[in-house]
């Protein structure tokens, strides 16, 4: 042959091998790097696991399942007014309403049908607020696996029924017996309910969850006050249409008047209607998109 390239040899197979085939690519046949990114994109290819995938979704299923309920969540220990779960202590400012007053459904399971169609409301609403806000019970579900705790003394004696100046002999009142013995196997202070609510006045059109309801907060209005209860004359609403400028743009719109030689009458304002009203405010959303 002539004078021209000499063509390296080829290495041979064996010990040293791939190696000097790496370093013979990298020199000047393919590149190392491109060589490296297919074997890691053959590494990286996912393969079904059908078992793996089941398992994960079996501890996501268990894990669902042994979350704690709301009766655990919100059970409350009445002598130390901790949260047995959690070991957390209410706080002092919260004693005196667990003390007096009632959880929604506290309220509820002393009635028929649980009290579906009757009217509660909340201390805070009365305290708060001198419009009425209630709401109108629609549906009710109760929790029946709630674990049975210590309740107050004065739920006890609700349950088993107002107490009389001159009380029955226990053989005499079966009906109170039956209470109590219900109330020591079951414990119907959580659950879920439904309703309309009607909030300053505006009473809303959809049935919603009732939200809050372990929260010792909830009365009932008795029947014979509701009417009394929901009659609500609304006040008309005072409507704000005119309002100042800033500082600084009033200053400029005063300069601009006095340039042109305006009468300054009045304080320039700005007239919401006109605002609200504006074709700009239109035709800013028309501009949006894509000509066709």
């Amino acid at each position: 042959m002539g004078r021209g390239k000499s063509v390296p040899p080829r290495p041979r197979a064996g010990r040293g091998g791939f190696r000097a085939t790496r370093e013979a690519a990298s020199d000047g046949g393919v590149p190392a790097e491109r060589s490296a990114l297919s074997a890691g994109a053959m590494a990286r290819k996912k393969l079904h696991r059908p078992i793996a995938a089941m398992a994960k979704k079996i501890r996501e299923y268990r894990a669902l399942k042994n979350r704690p309920r709301d009766s655990q969540r919100f059970a409350l220990d009445y002598e130390t007014m901790r949260r047995p779960l959690t070991q957390k202590r209410l706080p002092v400012r919260a004693w005196e309403d667990v003390r007096s007053e009632n959880r929604l459904f506290a309220l509820l399971c002393r009635l028929p049908h649980f009290g579906v169609g009757r009217t509660v409301t909340r201390k805070s609403w009365l305290w708060a607020h001198d419009e009425p806000c209630y709401w109108v019970i629609t549906k009710v579900k109760a929790d029946y696996t709630a674990e049975v705790t210590a309740a107050p003394a004065r739920l006890r004696e609700g349950l088993r029924g107002r107490r009389s100046p001159d009380p029955l002999p226990a053989a005499a009142s079966p009906l109170a017996a039956l209470n109590g013995f219900l109330f020591s196997l079951q414990n119907m202070d959580h659950g879920r309910a439904w309703g309309y609510l009607t909030f300053r006045g505006k009473t809303e059109d959809e049935v919603r969850e009732i939200d809050k309801v372990m929260y010792h907060d909830w009365r009932m209005v008795p029947k014979h006050e509701e009417e009394a209860f929901k009659k609500f004359t609304p006040v008309p609403e005072e409507t704000i249409r005119y309002l100042p400028y800033p500082p600084l743009l009033r200053a400029m719109i005063l300069a601009q008047w006095q340039k042109e030689g305006k009468p300054i009458t009045e304080e320039p304002v700005i007239d919401l209607e006109k605002v609200m009203a504006s074709p700009h405010r239109g035709a800013k959303k028309k501009a949006t998109g894509t000509p066709v």
